[in-house]
């Protein structure tokens, strides 16, 4: 009987792995898999963090630091378009059934600048401007609710070498740009590594994870940029006008006006001056006042620390589908430096995380019963873990970005490194058994 049981149990894992392995052969069957890099057509340099859509769906992804890309997309969509755009640059549309691995792909430059007797002919000043496009949530952004797959990584370097390296796949539940209620985040599938040794005695951690790129989202998140008491306090000014999609974007910069202590932001917005929608924003913290500057950012820490940031960026892009805009891509970088009390020399540590949706569905159920264990805090760290790390298959048909080079290498190192410790593992429960069969002889 027992022999039995243990052969109807070998059968049954036998037949799941099977037709597991089998569902995964199907899924890559039914999925393109696309490769390539986004350049200047007359410079030759890689173009960052140009969008690439597949047209008839909400399936995107963004280039890297290296303008490089990789793209998923189900068979279904195989007839369709690969839509590329990028902030003044000729939108181009390529047949997603000729695209092949490794393809170089150029945008062409198309950019309109804005004269003086533009300016004056503006029917707004600057600042009335971007009051007034703050104001426009309710009509050029989506009221729906919508349940958004994003891709999150997040670094850690000391100096210029990676201390930490994590990635998830998460789904936004974000809700209508016109309600005051704050989106949820819920955690789908994460890996994680982290070399303490590098990081010495400090334990360097980014707390909010994917909700710092989201409140990035200045249309959903004004109170963290120009809360409404705030935006009398910066000077707003017209740079110049590009296009994006043959759309006329106007340009406009802000900076704290004269003799403001608090740390504040400058940067520039990017208008639609059609619509009155942000479509992209660039802007980072004045830190110049290290003290006050630090406490903005800085949790706990030892007494004999001292640790105060030298630079704090942000971006954020917006993507338009059916006219109505929402959040598509952001990313941050701060850059701290480290000083113990009673050592010559300090650290400096970056830490940098990004943020790209690469499927959304309208969800108007807004719902989240039965999912609750998975939705995570504004305060979450992610969880540590390493696995994934020695498998190159690990996100599955989820689109990511694609990692830069030095990101990449760090991940190569990684799997190496997890390798060879499952192989010791392996040597030294072998040498277990044989040790025990030994003995049962």
């Amino acid at each position: 009987m027992k022999n039995t049981v243990t052969r109807a149990l070998r059968l049954f894992f036998l037949i799941t792995t099977f037709s597991l392995a089998l569902l995964n052969a199907q899924n890559q069957q039914n999925i393109k898999e696309i490769s390539g890099k986004i350049i200047d057509q007359k410079t030759k340099s890689p173009l960052i963090f140009a969008d690439l859509v597949v047209n008839g769906s909400n399936i995107s992804t963004v280039t890297n630091k290296d303008g490089e890309f990789l793209l998923k997309i189900p068979s279904k969509y195989i007839n369709e378009k690969l839509v590329i755009a990028h902030l003044g640059y000729e939108k181009k549309e390529l047949d997603i059934a000729n695209l092949k691995s490794n393809e170089k792909i150029m945008l062409t430059p198309s950019i309109i600048e804005l004269s003086e007797v533009n300016i004056s002919t503006l029917p707004y000043d600057a600042k009335t401007l971007v009051i007034k496009t703050l104001k426009n949530k309710n009509t050029a952004y989506s009221n729906n609710n919508a349940l958004m797959t994003a891709f999150y990584r997040e670094t850690i370097k000391k100096r210029k070498r990676n201390a930490l390296l994590s990635e998830a796949i998460v789904k936004i539940h974000k809700q209508p740009y016109a309600s005051v209620r704050s989106d949820r985040i819920e955690l789908i599938k994460s890996r994680k590594k982290v070399n303490y040794t590098r990081l010495d005695t400090l334990a360097v951690k980014l707390q909010g994870g994917p909700f710092s790129n989201l409140y990035s989202d200045l249309v959903k998140y004004p109170q963290y940029v120009f809360a409404e008491g705030d935006i009398d306090l910066y000077n707003f000014n017209y740079v110049s006008t590009t296009n994006i999609n043959k759309k006329i974007v106007h340009v406009v910069s802000f900076k704290e006006i004269d003799g403001i202590e608090a740390p504040m932001y400058y940067g520039k917005l990017y208008i639609d001056a059609k619509n009155l929608a942000l479509i992209k924003a660039d802007y980072s913290l004045n830190v110049e006042n290290r003290e006050l500057s630090s406490q903005m950012f800085v949790r706990k820490k030892p007494r004999r620390l001292d640790v105060y940031p030298t630079e704090a960026n942000y971006s954020v892009k917006y993507r338009t589908t059916n006219g109505k805009w929402h959040y598509n891509y952001s990313n941050m970088s701060l850059t701290f430096k480290v000083n113990w009390k009673g050592k010559l020399f300090n650290n400096i540590y970056t830490l940098s995380s990004e943020m790209a949706i690469t499927n959304w569905e309208v969800n108007d159920l807004n719902k989240i019963a039965g999912i609750r264990n998975r939705i995570i805090k504004p305060s979450t760290i992610l969880t540590e873990q390493t696995s994934g790390f020695t498998d190159p298959k690990f996100w599955g048909a989820y689109n990511i970005i694609e990692p830069e080079k030095s990101i990449e290498n760090a991940i190569k190192k990684i799997q190496k490194r997890l390798k060879k410790i499952k192989e010791i593992n392996e040597e030294d429960s072998s040498e277990a058994k044989a040790i025990v069969n030994s003995k049962s002889m």
